[in-house]
């Protein structure tokens, strides 16, 4: 058995490679990179945890640094940021996590050590025991930022394109997303795997009008899911699987995934219908990750690496009869699957994108057959990324039309209806934040 001093630095470990994601969030790296990147240095059993305190406290990150301010005298020096994010997830287990209070300070306290700052933990101590000692969790926040969690600039945003749903947005941003899984169609039913599910004690339920979502009760290792190795079913969210059959109803013959990395909903138009699918995307190792999920679906795309908004240098020069245009934006749909959004995104990131997604949809819309479909799709929540797009790309080009009839009519009431396009917004019957706009070529 594990002795207390080795059990301490075990946990004391966790807490300083917590610390060491925070910081390098803060100062640009993505969550995920920055999980991955430090998990290895930890066993299997502690990762979890983890994980657990670097999506926590990235998600509360304006909270607690408002803390770090009342409890510092003057802001940590540059090369010490660590030890401020330390403190951050001392003061996040104490607030959000059931660990007991005197565990949480001593092995933060400890992973100064871990950390190569053991004079800091002085200074650790003393914060934490003062933030207890004065209770400053009870006091009211000093601003909106710090009220929800978000960016003053996001904020702002938030309020003026959804004037009576920012509040509800914010706060669907700070929850913890539910499961959701992609039944393969061409397999079985959701119904069908549902029982599968069932008879293994996963409890899921189905969502009317996204025929192959399954939301679980509990989130699971895909290790555990039946078949799941197999292709029978993949991690997706149900909004992200609507555009498969939006684009798949006409059954085109010839589709075009742009920006298709990792390569979730180019799967799932394979299974959908026979179609020969090209996948593009200009990032080399994320598109060995398309290539992965088609090999664990045992089907088949032409992918290849290109820049969407130059189909010159890549494009066979034959029409594609539907082009799911899955375009790069700021992902502020999908906070909560990706609290450190809210860190790396800038205001100005948002116009940057926007022109960038008008240049690769008039690019690709050359490679449009005549009365050919293109959906336009993103996980933002910001007209400037969307409707205000599709807007202009309408007002531009003559031979282009809003096709706004949904593949059903059930997901109606999930959906608000913009300009041009539809938007779901977080949390919406549990789902992310997705933008869809199907325009159709006009046959001259």
């Amino acid at each position: 058995p594990a002795t207390g001093l080795t059990m301490k630095s075990a946990g004391a470990k966790t807490r300083a490679a917590a610390a060491e994601v925070v910081d390098a969030v803060v100062n640009g790296q993505s969550l995920d990179a920055a999980i991955a990147a430090h998990e290895t240095q930890l066993p299997p059993d502690d990762r979890s945890l983890l994980r657990m305190l670097s999506y926590g406290v990235v998600r509360n990150h304006f909270r607690l640094q408002e803390w770090i301010d009342q409890l510092v005298s003057r802001p940590f020096r540059r090369r010490d940021s660590v030890v401020n994010a330390l403190l951050a997830v001392g003061l996040f287990q104490l607030c959000d996590m059931r660990i007991p209070d005197h565990a949480a300070v001593s092995q933060t306290v400890e992973a100064t050590r871990q950390l190569r700052r053991p004079k800091m933990a002085g200074v650790v101590n003393a914060c934490l025991r003062r933030f207890q000692r004065e209770d400053l969790a009870s006091r009211p926040a000093a601003s909106d930022v710090t009220t929800w969690n978000h960016p003053e600039w996001l904020l702002a945003a938030l309020r003026h394109d959804w004037p009576e749903d920012a509040d509800a947005i914010l706060a669907a941003n700070n929850e913890r997303a539910p499961m959701w899984l992609r039944v393969n169609a061409a397999r079985q039913s959701a119904a069908e795997y549902r029982g599968r599910l069932a008879a293994d004690g996963i409890a899921a339920e189905p969502l009317e009008g996204v025929p192959d979502a399954l939301r679980l009760a509990e989130p699971q290792l895909v290790d555990d899911l039946p078949g799941f190795m197999a292709g029978d079913a993949s991690v997706q969210d149900a909004a992200a699987q609507l555009a498969g059959r939006w684009l798949m109803a006409a059954e085109p013959a010839r589709v075009l995934d742009a920006c298709a990395a990792p390569g979730g909903k180019t799967g799932h138009l394979l299974e959908l219908g026979d179609a020969a699918v090209t996948a593009v995307d200009n990032d080399a190792e994320r598109l060995e990750r398309v290539a992965e999920n088609l090999t664990r679906l045992d089907v088949d795309a032409t992918i290849v690496r290109g820049d969407a908004s130059k189909p010159h240098e890549w494009w066979d020069g034959t029409p594609f009869d539907a082009i799911l245009l899955d375009a790069p934006c700021s992902a502020t749909g999908v906070i909560r699957r990706h609290p450190d959004i809210k860190l790396l995104r800038r205001a100005s990131d948002i116009e940057e994108l926007g022109s960038l997604q008008e240049r690769i949809l008039g690019a690709l819309w050359t490679t449009l057959a005549p009365g050919g479909r293109l959906l336009y799709v993103t996980c933002s929540v910001l007209a400037a990324e969307n409707d205000a797009v599709v807007s202009r790309f309408l007002e531009t080009s003559s031979d282009a039309a809003e096709d706004a009839v949904l593949p059903n009519n059930n997901i109606r009431d999930l959906m608000r209806r913009k300009a041009c396009g539809y938007q779901i917004l977080p949390g919406t019957a549990g789902m992310d934040g997705f933008y869809f706009a199907c325009l159709v070529k006009k046959v001259s």
